[in-house]
């Protein structure tokens, strides 16, 4: 770990000064500081601790083999050292892997539906309702921002905001980061009157939320923002008044909209997080090429060939085509029982970071 010496340094020092702020009660004061201070602590924490342990079993072990020299009664306890300083070795080196900075952050998610009419907005509205039904498993609160239904009751598209509620290392966007791209299913369309299984597609974007909206460049000078009468599910009061609000970023084009608010005010204020949201996403690509590499496999065109994952209904069948995933439980995966779909995109990508590193 000699490598590693420098960068485990700094980040005890930076542990213990973690550990500092959250004793002092001023930083509780500032809920989004003390927030982002948990969150950071929740990273660093199991770094610090397994290093800890680490030095405590090589320590353990060199006691051992010197004991051992002059007595063989304590030979038998060196393999199991060995063993133990190995395993908190190959561990510490999977923490200090490159991680996404982004992973313990809240997101902005849009369903939207593609080729296949009211078919592919009935499939969107049931991916909606996969990724809410994963949300409550874990006890994250989903808002829903925006919604334009078609004639059916499905999603012609839809922006939702996931958050966590405690201070996890790996938050809302560790899990949910792979699910940007297109999704296609097939399946008996509820319109379909011959019985044949038709193929259709809906788009997802996620995109990690910034945890503070001013810290990302907005000049209002770029904004065009329009009022108008809110139309979606979003409660009786916010019907009778022009609520809704659509921002336009000129520079960019990017339009957001949000109407399922009280207030007018309140659907502002939520906007400005999804258009901070998706210019945060589009300064991240033109930064990195590896960054837009990972976007080029989220949604560009939503048409059936540009497919992450397919849900075959008549085999009650998942497949994600990134990873060669498949099982056969779609059921319960629409249900909200994608864990161990996300584990296996985690580890592949976990797998790439080492590689990389």
């Amino acid at each position: 770990m000699s490598e590693n010496a420098p960068k485990i340094e700094a980040l005890l020092a930076e542990h213990a000064d973690l550990e500092r702020q959250l004793s002092d009660p001023a930083l509780h004061a500032d809920a989004g500081a003390a927030k982002r201070v948990g969150r950071r602590f929740a990273q660093v924490a199991p770094i610090a601790s397994t290093y800890r342990k680490l030095e405590t079993a090589r320590g353990d072990l060199d006691t051992a083999r010197e004991f051992a020299a002059d007595d063989e009664s304590f030979a038998a306890e060196v393999p199991e050292l060995e063993a133990r300083v190995a395993e908190l070795d190959r561990h510490l080196t999977d923490l200090l892997a490159p991680r996404d900075p982004h992973d313990a952050d809240d997101v902005v998610l849009e369903v939207k539906s593609g080729e296949g009419g009211e078919e592919s907005a009935l499939f969107a509205a049931d991916l909606a309702r996969m990724y809410i039904r994963y949300a409550e498993r874990h006890g994250w609160t989903v808002t829903v921002l925006d919604e334009t239904t078609s004639d059916l009751g499905g999603y012609k598209d839809a922006t939702l905001t996931i958050a966590s509620k405690g201070d996890s290392a790996d938050g809302v966007w560790a899990r949910l980061k792979f699910e940007g791209g297109v999704h296609r299913v097939q399946r008996v369309p509820v319109t379909e009157s011959q019985g044949r299984v038709h193929t259709s597609a809906a788009g997802v974007l996620v995109y990690p939320e910034p945890e503070d909206v001013a810290e990302v460049q907005i000049d209002e000078s770029d904004l065009r923002i329009d009022v108008y009468r809110s139309s979606g599910k979003g409660g009786q009061g916010v019907n009778t008044t022009d609520s809704a609000v659509r921002i336009t970023h000129l520079p960019t084009g990017i339009v957001v909209t949000c109407q399922n608010e009280r207030s007018q005010l309140q659907n502002k204020a939520r906007a400005m997080v999804v258009l901070a949201a998706r210019l945060q996403a589009l300064a991240e690509e033109q930064a990195s090429a590896d960054a837009s590499a990972d976007r080029a496999s989220q949604i560009r065109t939503v048409d059936r060939s540009e497919r992450i994952r397919t849900y075959n209904y008549p085999e009650n069948r998942i497949a994600d085509h990134r990873i060669n995933f498949k099982s056969h439980n779609l059921d319960q995966v629409l249900d909200g029982d994608l864990d161990p779909l996300f584990d296996a995109l985690a580890a592949a990508d976990k797998q790439a970071r080492l590689q990389e590193a």
